[in-house]
């Protein structure tokens, strides 16, 4: 399952991949994404929880990278990831290397507490 929502105030879309995340969650995922784009100016910020993420299928890489590219082309300036293993990344950086043309800065962290405090909303 994937959860979209944006704060248009603090310039952030947030994006939490819960459970066990298949393509047709993408597929449903994307106008909540298209959505919550239209909320934010170029310049806006990142959060992509992955720390309750169970699995995502091989299959879901292109979906990804389509939700990427529109993140890319709607002016994210930082992507903070939430991943709490290293071992569990699904190849972000390798995917943001070919879907942000534009490189914007990414920070991996371990926890929710770290990337809201990095984000500067605690």
């Amino acid at each position: 399952m994937l959860l979209i929502t944006s704060n248009k105030t603090k310039q952030l879309l947030h994006i939490r991949y819960l459970g066990p995340v298949q393509l047709k969650d993408f597929q449903h995922g994307q106008e909540d994404l298209v959505a919550q784009l239209k909320e934010l100016s170029p310049g806006f910020r990142l959060l992509a929880d992955f720390s309750q993420m169970e699995s995502m299928g091989l299959d879901c890489r292109p979906a990804l990278g389509r939700m990427m590219d529109l993140i890319g082309q709607a002016g994210v300036d930082l992507v903070v990831r939430v991943i709490p293993e290293p071992g569990r990344d699904i190849g972000m950086n390798i995917l943001a290397l070919f879907h942000y043309r534009r490189r914007p800065r990414a920070v991996t962290c371990e926890s929710m507490v770290e990337a809201a405090r990095l984000l500067g909303l605690l």
